[in-house]
């Protein structure tokens, strides 16, 4: 492919947002100046509001063409607090309601924005499409690959607009930095590297701890089965259990699983993946990998290497000098893009390095945006009825959502092995041996013994582009692309949406 020069990409590039400015984007643009697009008001619910719940609160409640009306949270104290901010803020407190389905029932309702544990984005997302709601969903948007699908089958046939909270999907940098890459900008691109190096203490011991006494447990497990509470805080450390979350690869890590699919142009969830790590270094009541690497293959030759490291890290990417003064271009938390002509690094949410093939800067960034950019589009598409004005629709939520749980899958279905085992079975596969070696030296540098730690080893599973698995280990695999659902609780079948 022809490398594309900086001055000719950035010229096309202002005339390609020109012209989208003036083709009907204007909504978008102008919000991100500080005016809100004109229109009657949209309500608003928002289900969950403790956490990520908060940003949704100002990403529709600082809007002027949205009101938020309702509030949904299993935490009657969380529930309450915020609904005495709001009303302390805009004069109007908004309904509060322990039970989505009760504020579901609400027809006045045109928008439901879903910030949940993620065991529960995608039957909450079901409820809301089925109740003739506009939904904004959390990444990922599912717990498991068939509800993530689910979901998708559920907002074509109910016409409904569905949205997944990726919002590099919408930042004007980021979307400038994967153009560039898909017109050739660095060439060839055949591996993508999504790096999530974000060191995570200890969640302490496995116990018996109490629930807390403002929380509806029974509301809160929803679709898992109802368990005594073994980690010392029920908020949160959830991402590390596997009846709610999906560890870092499903919560950090699906932001640059997204990214790097995107930069791929890959609208699948890959041919193959193998997984490999284990929680290391300490012992708690986590249940998830800290340490993981997933290996995913595309029909096409192109290959998806993804890394969690929850230990502690030294920062990831190419030292360069400037000025005499030592600095550098850091992946740490993002994306690199390996092209036969240059580098893509991807640092945050909103942008890019380009580098050449030696990985020094060329001079040629992008960079801008932030969460606005994302609700903004969202609710154009909810003005215009058309999905497709969606940057990050729920299919492509869930292709990303649905990588990570697939290198789940491989990692749990893993046996232990050394890593010099491990070595002797990518004997061969140049890059996946090097991935290795750092993460042994990873492992090193916490001080764990390389020669004796088993690490689980999972198998490499096929997969098909009807999302199931084939092959070896396709048996106990398929089982994992969905969950024993808790009655009333139940994501619905294809047949039953």
């Amino acid at each position: 492919m022809t490398n594309v020069s900086r001055r000719e990409f950035l010229e096309k590039s202002m005339f390609a947002t020109a012209a989208m400015t003036l083709a009907g984007s204007a909504s978008t643009r102008c919000f991100a100046q500080g005016d809100a697009p004109k229109g009657e008001k949209l309500r608003v619910a928002v289900v969950g509001i403790k956490g990520r719940g908060g940003a949704h609160l100002a990403g529709f409640g600082e809007r002027d063409d949205c009101q938020i009306v309702a509030l949904v949270d299993v935490d009657e104290t969380v529930l309450n607090n915020r609904a005495d901010e709001i009303e302390k803020k805009t004069g109007h407190r908004p309904a509060v309601f322990s039970d989505m389905r009760k504020c579901f029932e609400d027809k006045s309702i045109d928008i439901v924005s879903i910030a949940t544990p993620n065991h529960w984005h995608s039957l909450a997302a079901i409820w809301a499409i089925q109740a003739g709601k506009d939904v904004y969903v959390e990444k990922p948007v599912s717990h498991n690959v068939s509800e993530g699908r689910r979901v998708v089958e559920a907002a074509r046939k109910y016409g409904r607009i569905v949205q997944t909270g990726t919002q590099s999907r919408s930042n004007p940098g980021m979307r400038e930095a994967i153009d560039f890459i898909h017109r050739g900008g660095i060439g060839e691109v055949k591996l993508a590297r999504g790096l999530c190096y974000k060191p995570r203490g200890s969640i302490g011991p496995k116990g018996n701890y109490d629930i807390p006494a403002s929380v509806d447990y029974d509301l809160w497990s929803g679709p898992a089965e109802i368990k005594p509470l073994d980690r010392k805080s029920l908020h949160y450390d959830w991402h590390w259990m596997w009846d709610y979350g999906n560890g870092d690869l499903g919560n950090q890590g699906i932001h640059q699983m997204d990214i790097a699919r995107w930069g791929l142009g890959e609208a699948n969830i890959g041919n193959s993946v193998l997984s490999y790590g284990g929680r290391l270094g300490y012992e708690d009541a986590g249940e998830t990998a800290n340490t993981q690497v997933s290996i995913h293959e595309f029909a096409n030759g192109k290959r998806l290497v993804f890394e969690v490291r929850g230990l502690k890290t030294e920062k990831y990417g190419y030292p360069y000098e400037e000025g005499g003064e030592k600095k550098m271009t850091d992946a740490s938390v993002g994306v690199i893009f390996y092209g036969t002509e240059g580098i893509m690094v991807v640092p945050s949410y909103n942008g890019g390095v380009v580098l050449n093939l030696e990985g020094k800067p060329t001079g040629i960034k992008f960079q801008g945006g932030n969460d606005r950019f994302h609700f903004a589009n969202f609710i154009d598409a909810v003005r215009s009825r058309k999905h497709e004005d969606l940057n990050a629709d729920i299919e492509e939520g869930h292709f990303s959502s649905a990588m990570c749980h697939v290198g789940n899958i491989s990692y749990r279905l893993g046996s232990p092995h050394t890593v010099k085992e491990l070595a002797g079975q990518l004997s061969g596969d140049s890059e996946a041996l090097e991935t290795l070696d750092r993460f042994r030296q990873h492992l090193i540098d916490n001080k764990i013994d390389t020669e004796t730690t088993k690490i689980t080893v999972g198998p490499r599973l096929s997969i098909t582009p009807e999302e199931t698995f084939t092959g070896p280990h396709a048996d106990e695999a398929n089982k994992m692309l969905t969950r024993e659902y808790r009655s009333p609780y139940i994501v619905p079948r294809t047949e039953d949406l």
